[in-house]
């Protein structure tokens, strides 16, 4: 154990440069002590520390845990420790450090997995970065946004002919679990036509991750990409500030004038984690256990990917959205619907009968198509649909032999096509369709080519 006299003198050594960092004078940062903990939330009494600030919590053995303000009552301050809390006991000293999260940037993360702190979790050696910028990022002007009016060719012939999307665009890729999400995401980083790549793996599996680097992403996608893991076990704040650290990531690489593609999953997982922040610290729930908090955190996280003003780079996102149950009206699904820019939707029943990547293109539909295809493009795409459409509406009939051959020339159509269109919709998770393929092979199967 350090003697009393050497851990003050160890302290304000340390505090020093947080005070200077923080331009903040040394008598003013004021410690506290640990008074209670509940579940995963710390109480200080005596310290002074704002939201989003961070404090080290001494224990009586010297170990430093690093825990983040999260909310504070009185004289109370509630604190969200970021690692394992081993070894805290009552009176342990809280001294704050005076600074706000900040994300190490730069190219020099490029090909490198990150943990939510900006660790390395490779074998890699040191983070090579000098810059720095703030977790939360900075608002961007609505009315100076660039128009979303480019295609983006995401290699996923089923989205680039039915659900086209715009360079900036935000999509969300609503999925229960094991419809085969991950699969189509990896698809999408090796195949998407972008300058860079970050992925934001959000309270996943921890097996997914080495599975996603090595065998999804593979060497050749990793030199072009960043990968911040903050698997199911990682406290919640760490799940809450990998989802940020992401997006901090993303728009660093949008400022310096680049194509970003951000894929996040999932935008479920980050709002769990602030659930269970929000309930910890006594929010009460609104919607099926969700606090009121957690709704206002989703829009603030999605606004940032998009387009930067005219002449800059461009953020286009893809959010995994677990729907619980396959219930596409649960409350964050719902929500999320709200302020996305469109929504793929993977269907179990689809992906039961082995059909990759399961879209169901009727639930499914991207806001920008009209701003972004030609006229032949909607034409095509919209023929398409109509058919598809048109044999489920009579599915029923057909599979049981009511229905007569000749009764309708719509519906004979549909069922001649069905087969071709099928075949269509599927695509090998190892096999690259551009735009261009994909609509002439869409013309091909309408027979207007």
């Amino acid at each position: 154990m350090i003697p009393t006299a050497n851990r003050s003198s160890i302290w304000l050594e340390r505090l020093k440069p947080y005070a200077e960092r923080a331009d903040t004078p040394h008598e003013l940062i004021v410690e506290g002590k640990l008074s209670r903990m509940v579940g995963l939330t710390l109480e200080a009494i005596g310290c002074r520390a704002a939201i989003g600030s961070r404090c080290e919590i001494e224990t009586k053995s010297g170990r430093m845990i690093e825990a983040e303000v999260v909310g504070f009552s009185g004289s109370k301050v509630f604190l969200m420790p970021t690692a394992e809390v081993y070894g805290l006991e009552p009176d342990c000293r809280v001294i704050p450090m005076g600074k706000n999260s900040l994300a190490k940037v730069g190219f020099g993360l490029l090909g490198r997995v990150l943990d939510g702190a900006g660790n390395p979790l490779d074998d890699k050696g040191t983070l090579k970065t000098t810059a720095q910028v703030s977790l939360t990022g900075k608002p961007i002007n609505p009315l100076s946004r660039k128009p979303i009016r480019e295609p983006l060719d995401v290699g996923v012939r089923a989205i680039n002919s039915i659900l086209a999307v715009g360079r900036g665009q935000r999509m969300g890729l609503f999925a229960g679990t094991g419809v085969g999400k991950s699969i189509l995401l990896g698809m999408m980083t090796k195949f998407t036509n972008a300058d860079i790549v970050v992925v934001g793996l959000v309270g996943e599996r921890g097996r997914e991750v080495n599975e996603f680097v090595l065998k999804i992403l593979g060497e050749e996608g990793l030199k072009r990409a960043v990968i911040i893991a903050s698997p199911a076990d990682c406290p919640p704040l760490m799940r809450v500030h990998g989802a940020l650290l992401a997006t901090s990531v993303a728009e660093y690489f949008r400022d310096q004038g680049k194509d970003v593609l951000l894929l996040m999953d999932s935008l479920t997982r980050f709002a769990q984690a602030h659930r269970e922040i929000a309930l910890a610290i006594d929010e009460p729930p609104a919607t099926k256990g969700y606090p009121p908090s957690v709704f206002a955190k989703l829009p603030h996280l999605v606004e940032r990917a998009g387009n930067a003003d005219e002449g800059g780079g461009s953020i286009t996102a893809f959010y995994t959205v677990l729907t619980e149950g396959d219930d596409n009206n649960d409350p964050i699904a719902d929500a999320a619907r709200g302020v996305l820019d469109g929504h793929i939707v993977l269907s179990r029943e689809l992906a039961e009968s082995g059909h990759f990547p399961a879209i169901d293109i009727e639930a499914s539909i991207s806001r920008v198509m009209t701003d972004i295809s030609d006229a032949n493009h909607l034409k095509l795409a919209r023929e398409l649909r109509r058919l598809y459409s048109l044999y489920q509406q009579n599915k029923d009939l057909i599979s049981v032999g009511a229905y007569q051959p000749g009764s309708d020339p719509r519906i004979d159509q549909a069922i001649a096509k069905r087969p071709a269109i099928v075949d269509f919709l599927q695509q090998d998770m190892d096999v690259s369709v551009n735009i261009e393929q994909s609509l002439y092979q869409l013309e091909l199967l309408l027979n207007l080519r």
